[in-house]
């Protein structure tokens, strides 16, 4: 497994996946590399439910921080296609973190949750002396749907055309370029553009504003996370079982990203960018799916379609193909590298 970040999927099959502790008739999904959530029948209905670490970067600001874990957390419900309407949040504060931070941090989830309907269902809070920000505890979100209505990120088909909002990067550029701002020797301009990326990291609306436009043309959806862009398209197409033929110069990329990524010589398409869709879509709801999200001012754009593999065994099978030439998975994100390497500045 990589040194830093998610484990590879070579190590989930090998470890993780032939220990799942009991089986159960009503575990409809459950883990699967590359998918980001689970999904149970109750009653006939989908639950669905994922789980993420909380992470609360101070240098953020306490209530901007905790909006962007929150919404983290909630969107690899969201990409389901089904609202998330419940969460269950485990606090492991630091003893750096005052009353008064945590409590913006509570009442800003609060906020959100009211303005998004969901609801605290339970939960665990306490102070150790261990834990140091940012990672400050673990949140899992629930959801209930039609099964019918799931969205899964390996659910493309051959002919859909693929939609990617917001762009790569914008998550990693816009944590680095704020966090340390000091040590990044760029223009001001170019700083501050990069920084402005943070206002874009929210998927959860995205999500749901795709898949109700969308609603039966819709057929994957997968959040640009750790392995960025590429990990997203490289995953989405080995669950497709199909090739994913990519227009480079299609791909949005918003202001600062690309400055940014050159000073600190890391590749843009292997950063994760949380905030950032992958949507598969049939053609014929591309227009509608692209309509609502610019109309909610969201950056979209059509960077490619899914095509055959000649075979089940071919090698074009999970293949991303950019201007002729292969995308490979990243394995290991360089934004951990970076992170690293800044604080030690």
């Amino acid at each position: 497994m990589a040194d830093l970040g998610k484990i590879d999927r070579e190590f989930f099959e090998r470890r993780i996946a032939p220990n799942l502790g009991a089986d159960r008739d009503d575990v409809v999904l459950g883990p699967t590399h590359g998918v980001d959530f689970g999904v149970l029948d109750i009653g006939g209905q989908a639950f669905v439910t994922a789980t993420d670490p909380l992470s609360i970067p101070p240098a953020l600001g306490f209530e901007r921080a905790a909006r962007f874990a929150l919404d983290l957390v909630l969107a690899d419900v969201a990409v389901s296609g089904v609202a998330p309407s419940h969460l269950s949040v485990c606090f492991t504060l630091p003893e750096t973190m005052s009353d008064g931070e945590f409590a913006t941090v509570w009442e800003t989830f609060h906020e959100e949750c009211v303005d998004l309907g969901v609801s605290v269902v339970t939960g665990h809070t306490a102070r150790y002396s261990d834990p140091s920000h940012p990672w400050v505890g673990a949140a899992t979100a629930m959801g209930v749907g039609e099964h019918d209505e799931i969205v899964r990120p390996d659910g493309a088909r051959v002919g859909d055309r693929l939609l990617l909002t917001t762009g790569p990067a914008v998550e990693s550029v816009g944590l680095l370029s704020t966090i340390f701002a000091d040590e990044i020797d760029l223009p001001a301009d170019v700083l501050a553009d990069a920084q402005e990326r943070l206002d874009e990291v929210y998927a959860v609306r995205d999500a749901l504003t795709a898949a109700a436009a969308g609603s039966g043309t819709v057929t994957a959806m997968h959040d640009v996370t750790e392995g960025g862009l590429a990990g997203a398209l490289n995953e989405m197409a080995a669950g497709a079982g199909a090739q994913f033929v990519i227009d480079r110069e299609a791909v949005p990329m918003r202001p600062g990203v690309a400055e940014l990524c050159e000073h600190l010589e890391i590749d843009p398409w292997a950063m994760t960018s949380s905030g950032s869709l992958l949507i598969a879509v049939d053609p014929d709801g591309a227009a509608a799916v692209t309509d609502a999200l610019e109309n909610r001012g969201t950056v979209v754009a059509d960077i490619g379609r899914v095509e055959r593999a000649e075979s089940a065994d071919d090698s074009a099978a999970g293949e991303v193909v950019v201007d002729g030439e292969r995308l490979d998975h990243p394995n290991e994100d360089p934004s951990w590298a970076a992170y690293a390497e800044l604080a030690t500045e």
